[in-house]
């Protein structure tokens, strides 16, 4: 890729930030609560991307996103981690594709702690499907005005000589 002299690039201290060194099915196990846990900073990132199209612009929301699920863990490190290690070791035992279905006990089990200690209701099915409106304090970036090009071709007079076609119409397989 050609990058130009005023193409605007971070420093990497800015990109720096502490990686979530958990495993797939540690992430996994901790998903749904997880994503109810953060998802103000979660719907402010996407409509930062969403909004900006440049993911450059959209670097301090990003750390907001991993600050927030670091705290998430931690969180459940101090609260609820015996019973979300036994749910995470059993989605990662029992199928090859971290199923949910045979760990429906353990599962239980964990969810009840989370509402318990942390008051996190695991989210119902299609909660994160909802069309929801997301208040933000960033302000909305300006509309770029529409294009305009004066080297355009101009259009043909409406008095122009239009010659029929030489294969004959599109539309011609169509009967009616």
């Amino acid at each position: 890729m050609v990058v130009t002299s005023d193409i605007y690039l971070p420093e990497e201290s800015e990109l720096t930030v502490p990686e979530v060194n958990l495993s797939g099915s540690t992430l996994y196990a901790g998903s749904f609560h997880l994503g109810k846990y953060c998802e103000h900073a979660n719907n402010e990132f996407m409509l930062c991307r969403m909004e900006e199209q440049d993911p450059r612009k959209c670097i301090n929301e990003g750390k907001a996103v991993t600050a927030c699920t670091m705290e998430f863990f931690r969180k459940v490190k101090n609260t609820c981690l015996n019973e979300f290690n036994q749910y995470a070791n059993c989605l990662d035992k029992s199928s090859g594709d971290y199923s949910f279905k045979f760990c429906r006990n353990t599962q239980g089990v964990y969810d009840k702690c989370m509402l318990e200690k942390m008051n996190i209701e695991r989210p119902s099915f299609g909660y994160f499907t909802e069309v929801r409106v997301h208040d933000t304090k960033r302000p909305k970036p300006p509309v770029e005005p529409k294009a305009v090009y004066p080297d355009a071709t101009p259009a043909l007079p409406e008095d122009a000589e239009k010659k029929p076609s030489r294969f004959g119409s599109r539309f011609y397989w169509m009967t009616e």
